[in-house]
């Protein structure tokens, strides 16, 4: 269940943020994020600082290299967490080591103890999990980083179909242009109504999606015009091994089974069952041409009960055999 975050109150009446920048930070969620804040701290684009402000916190004054190479300089040292409202960890590039560094995890780790709400914008929310932060809160993150955020914390409760979360004293956000619309919903609560709306006419922003909005992605490339449907096709991408029950797929996306499978007649004109087969199947094909697994291992992690049934289905599927498809590839 998404909530509102339960925001830190410092003595002023501004909304105050601190951000925090992995390496090799993500620039465009930082940007949008910042500059959402910027234009509704005042009217029009003067950009002062009347009803918002912000700092970048680092424990040095070193640039910080963004994945595109424009590096950003802190504007303070790493204080009291206690005086923002918020502290947002932006992430980027997955396979940057020690993104942030100790001092600073020991920074985010004691805003936590002082109940300052955090945000992991992009994959900070990855840097939020190693430090032990995200236990007990769902998480949003992109569907591009759903499958490495399951398998390095698979304790945690994650979900790729959402543009972003504010769940108690945690926020997640998938990064790109979501960041827009994570800040105009802050702004919004902390500031008005007002000042959002003069934040996003300015970014040329029609108007803020809610964190029930689906992210963009398009699946098999089936073209459905209904947020349920895109929902349950992203979770039905997701969840390609272990595998869940149409029942379960439609009450994650707010239907009945028979709701869910009427819509998917109507709008793909496939049932959910046969939309669901598709992508083990696609994920079984990656699997053959890419891996050197048995036919037993890839039919039992796409679902399927035996290598027999397996080969049958992926056989009147694609034309060939999944034996066929492998020796065809290794020529």
């Amino acid at each position: 269940m998404t909530t509102a975050l339960k925001s830190n109150t410092p003595a002023t009446n501004r909304l105050k943020i601190g951000f925090v920048l992995a390496r090799s930070f993500t620039l465009s969620a930082f940007a949008l994020f910042v500059d959402t804040l910027r234009l509704a701290s005042d009217e029009l684009d003067k950009s002062g600082r009347i009803r918002a402000d912000w700092q970048v916190l680092g424990n040095t004054r070193h640039l910080i290299a963004s994945s595109c190479g424009v590096q950003v300089a802190p504007t303070s040292d790493l204080v009291d967490p206690s005086q923002f409202n918020y502290i947002v960890v932006v992430g980027g590039l997955l396979n940057s080591k020690n993104p942030i560094d100790d001092e600073t995890i020991g920074f985010i780790k004691k805003a936590a103890a002082r109940k300052v709400p955090l945000i992991g914008l992009c994959t900070g929310t990855f840097i939020l999990a190693d430090a032990g932060l995200m236990g007990g809160h769902n998480v949003c993150v992109s569907w591009l980083h759903y499958q490495a955020f399951r398998e390095r914390y698979p304790d945690l409760k994650v979900r790729s179909d959402r543009l972003f979360n504010l769940d108690r004293t945690r926020g997640s956000c998938a990064g790109g242009s979501s960041a827009a619309d994570m800040a105009a919903q802050i702004v919004r609560l902390h500031i008005s109504k007002e000042a959002e709306r003069n934040a996003l006419e300015v970014l040329q922003i029609d108007k803020a999606r809610s964190h029930l909005h689906v992210q963009t992605r398009r699946p098999l490339e089936i073209e459905i015009n209904d947020p349920r449907l895109n929902a349950a096709l992203i979770i039905m991408e997701q969840h390609t091994e272990n595998t869940i029950s149409i029942p379960d797929l439609a009450s994650s996306v707010g239907l009945s089974r028979r709701q869910l499978e009427r819509l998917f007649m109507e709008k793909a004109k496939m049932s959910p069952a046969l939309v669901y087969r598709k992508f083990r199947l696609e994920r079984a094909k990656y699997l053959l041409t890419q891996t050197d697994a048995s036919l037993i291992e890839i039919a039992l992690e796409v679902g399927f009960e035996s290598a027999g049934h397996f080969s049958r289905i992926f056989a009147k599927t694609y034309g060939q055999t999944p034996s066929r498809l492998r020796a065809e590839r290794s020529i």
